[in-house]
């Protein structure tokens, strides 16, 4: 069967699916939060609704490949906190699906990622990098990884924009690269494969979707490879630069759309 037939998409419109899979699987091996830019291809090229449940399949794809990379960097002190906010905040965003529209959500998730990437800028140069992961033990520390968790969680379900909020939330807790990496592989994994009973059951996730998410998945896997390549030669500098400025990309992107 002819996936491209079921979605009426023509052949550059897969081309571009394609190469949004690619930079799929380039993110979630060097610079979390760049597939903010897959999101808003696939919005453009399959119904927008439709294009949340057709992407996540190809982000738990992404997920996999980034955990076989860098399963031995994760931190999963930090895991354990963030989970159970980040399932409240999964609830939050199902509901709100119900009966959203598209536009406010959109302009609610954009101006969030901004105000959150302004935030990161400001607090790291006014304190200054911290060199560890902080253990979040300190009751502030508690409430900020609840916060994100929980902010994080709705924006992943309504728009599968998760990334660029725990983008910021790693960064504020002083994750370097690999570190960095490894844990927000684990989460998203995690995350997004507790999505797809929602997605399914609000009708994002058929057979259509999945028939065009096995000829995209090819694409991942050269992505994840190049990223693999590219994040050895990225320096902590430059690595925490991209990911602020992918974040504030994606959220520009969502405010405009």
């Amino acid at each position: 069967m002819n996936t491209m037939t079921l979605w009426h998409i023509s052949g550059w419109g897969f081309a571009a699916l394609a190469c949004a899979a690619l930079l799929v699987g380039f993110s979630k091996t060097a610079v979390s939060g760049a597939n903010t830019v897959s999101l808003a291809v696939f919005a453009a090229v399959l119904p927008a609704r439709a294009s949340t449940g057709v992407l996540l399949p190809v982000l738990i794809a992404g997920d996999v490949l980034a955990v076989l990379t860098y399963r031995r960097h994760a931190h999963w002190p930090t895991l354990w906190r963030l989970f159970p906010a980040v399932a409240m905040g999964v609830v939050a965003g199902t509901l709100f699906l119900v009966w959203a529209d598209d536009g406010v959500v959109r302009t609610s998730i954009g101006a969030i990622l901004l105000l959150m990437a302004a935030v990161t800028v400001w607090r790291r140069r006014a304190a200054g990098r911290e060199r560890a992961p902080d253990p979040i033990t300190s009751r502030s520390g508690r409430l900020k990884a609840r916060s994100y968790g929980v902010l994080g969680g709705f924006t992943t379900m309504v728009a599968n924009a998760g990334g660029p909020v725990m983008s910021m939330y790693l960064l504020s807790a002083g994750f370097r690269k690999y570190g960095f990496l490894g844990t927000s592989a684990y989460f998203f994994l995690v995350v997004n494969v507790s999505k797809v009973p929602f997605s399914a059951g609000l009708g994002l996730i058929d057979g259509r979707s999945l028939l065009l998410d096995a000829a995209l998945a090819v694409f991942v896997v050269p992505g994840a490879l190049l990223g693999t390549w590219a994040v050895h030669r990225i320096n902590q500098g430059l690595f925490e630069r991209l990911v602020i400025a992918a974040t504030v990309v994606g959220g520009v992107q969502l405010l405009l759309r």
